[in-house]
């Protein structure tokens, strides 16, 4: 029997992980596949670094192209990272007819579609299910599991350092500041955590998750995200008293043909299931029209997890190849163009919390500005709180518009009785 031949791009957490499974796990592969499956060729920054795994310093490179212009192998498994230059090292790897295993988020969120119609265009295969929530197969999920149904709202944590942070000021009252350094010195969180904590990394997730679930050209401009950075022990405090947990939830829902995709710190009901995911494990809930809901639960990052996903990635790769329909999957390259819901179409409930004058009338005030733009509440509660010599002033709407609850919040800005719009986020379940 030939063996399938691998090009491992990168040998860091994940790429140990990559090499510890296919080695370790040989017999069960072969019984999957019918073949062997071999790590060829190894590209590394450091070819005398010692490592955590035994590999044959013959197979280890520190050039790209040894891997990419090799004549024997079959299939390049990139878990290197960057955009620019790994962009290049998969076209040209597509172009030269290898199939491509990328965990790479980045890459797949900016350049998926131009990526794909390479793949497709040589025959290829191109997969990428580590590239999103780690060992959890959400992607291969939506494209084949959800093949037979209409996806209307996708919903996930999708991100595990912010879920750790939000998870530790919930459960021990500690403030962002000093939960984050926490999380930096255990390594969850890196030295600079911008694209975490402001939802650069849940975007680009959601990006290729909803591109994937809805069937159309989702881009990341087309993502609106809000991070957790501005997220206080008070906003905490009050959405446990009221039975909600504080979470970092990427959404993304289609109504007919327009779709609506954010990433924002959001209120969600105790009793839903995805309240009750913390520290830095991801979940994924998905609504589709026949199925009803469903949610996907696991490790969100990871040496094993991830490499998990790479290697049935390749699994699938090998698979497909003796089938004979390599480059067949449906990709993101024949998806719909992206029509958005405008801000009017977007709605929900929200919690809003105010801090205003302490005296007779400001609450009917406060009423009157959402009487005028139409938007009805479900509760509204005034707490005492002794750091704070005005009144605070809480409430949750009924659905109302994201545009209705902006001109609301607009009209605060000029009412003399009202000091501050403290907070305001979206609520779910």
């Amino acid at each position: 029997m030939k063996p399938i031949k691998v090009g491992l791009l990168g040998l860091g957490t994940v790429g140990t992980g990559v090499v510890r499974i296919v080695e370790g796990h040989q017999e069960d592969l072969q019984s999957q596949v019918g073949l062997p499956i071999v790590i060829e060729k190894v590209l590394v920054q450091n070819k005398t670094k010692s490592r955590s795994i035994s590999i044959d310093p013959d197979k280890l490179t520190e050039d790209p192209w040894d891997i990419i212009r090799h004549p024997d192998i079959d299939v390049v498994v990139e878990v290197m990272g960057g955009i620019a230059g790994t962009k290049e090292y998969i076209i040209e790897a597509l172009s030269r007819g290898k199939h491509v295993v990328t965990a790479n988020k980045d890459l797949m969120a900016l350049h998926g579609p131009e990526i794909v119609a390479k793949a497709k265009e040589n025959g290829c295969d191109i997969l990428y299910e580590a590239s999103v929530a780690g060992g959890i197969p959400i992607l291969r999920t939506l494209v084949d599991g959800f093949s037979s149904d209409r996806i209307t709202k996708i919903m996930g944590i999708v991100n595990g350092t912010t879920n750790y942070i939000l998870t530790k000021m919930s459960q021990e009252g500690a403030s962002y500041s000093d939960v984050l350094k926490e999380a930096q010195e255990l390594g969850y969180a890196e030295a600079d955590p911008t694209s975490d904590v402001e939802g650069l990394d849940a975007a680009r997730k959601m990006t290729i998750l909803a591109t994937l679930g809805f069937r159309t050209n989702v881009s990341l401009a087309n993502v609106s995200a809000k991070g957790i950075s501005q997220v206080s022990k008070e906003d905490i405090l009050y959405a446990k008293r009221l039975g909600y947990e504080l979470k970092l939830l990427g959404i993304a829902e289609r109504q007919d043909d327009l779709v609506s995709i954010s990433v924002q710190p959001t209120m969600v009901k105790q009793t839903h299931p995805i309240a009750s995911v913390n520290g830095v494990f991801n979940a994924v809930y998905v609504y589709g029209d026949a199925v009803g809901e469903t949610m996907f639960y696991g490790a969100g990052a990871g040496e094993l997890p991830t490499a998990t996903s790479i290697v049935a990635d390749l699994v699938a790769v090998v698979k497909n190849l003796k089938l004979g329909v390599s480059g067949k999957q449906n990709g993101v390259a024949d998806y719909k163009e992206t029509k958005l819901k405008s801000d009017d179409q977007i709605s929900s409930k929200y919690f809003l919390l105010l801090h205003v004058a302490d005296r007779a009338g400001v609450l009917a005030r406060i009423t009157q500005v959402f009487a005028e733009f139409e938007v009805s509440l479900e509760s509204v509660l005034q707490q005492p709180n002794p750091n704070n010599p005005d009144a605070e002033i809480i409430i949750i709407t009924h659905d109302a518009s994201k545009a209705a609850i902006q001109k609301v919040i607009d009209t605060f800005g000029s009412l003399d009785v009202v000091y501050k719009v403290k907070s305001v986020y979206r609520v779910e379940g």
